[in-house]
């Protein structure tokens, strides 16, 4: 049985770039806290003028 298969070590990681993982969840999760902060001031301000 000849098979022509083209195997890699999933660990060279030819393609990935260097990341920093925890950084991007933490810019992630402050950067949604401070848009829905934005967000939530911006509905009471509109709330209270449309009274």
């Amino acid at each position: 049985m000849d098979v022509n298969a083209q195997v890699r070590d999933p660990r060279e990681h030819i393609n990935e770039e260097p990341r920093n993982d925890l950084g991007d969840l933490m810019n992630g999760f402050f950067g949604m806290t401070a848009f829905m902060t934005v967000v939530f001031f911006g509905m009471v301000i509109i709330k209270f003028i449309s009274e």
